[in-house]
């Protein structure tokens, strides 16, 4: 079975997404322990690179993050940018294969 690259895609965002939602869920858990906790940066990383659909469900799932602007504006924000994205690189491909 051949791999292409809109499967990897596909399997990349899903596993990226999943990452960063059980990741916001570990430290809502942690900080309900006090325990040590995941970075800010390291949140918004994985929203950045792919999981911010992901991020912003545990967002609003677990309430966490919810009253910090950088995450209440910002992961929305990332997702629609890479919503936008998407669309240019879908339409530059379609148009180049009508070409």
């Amino acid at each position: 079975m051949e791999l292409t690259f809109s499967s990897f895609l596909l399997i990349y965002l899903v596993l990226v997404n999943l990452c960063t939602f059980l990741i916001m869920f570990a430290d809502k858990k942690l900080a309900r322990q006090g325990g040590s906790r995941v970075p800010e940066a390291t949140l918004l990383f994985f929203c950045a690179v792919g999981g911010s659909l992901g991020g912003l469900a545990a967002m609003y799932l677990f309430r966490h993050k919810t009253r910090h602007l950088k995450f209440t504006i910002g992961v929305p924000l990332i997702l629609v940018l890479q919503l936008i994205l998407a669309a240019i690189l879908v339409w530059r491909y379609v148009s180049l294969l009508s070409l």
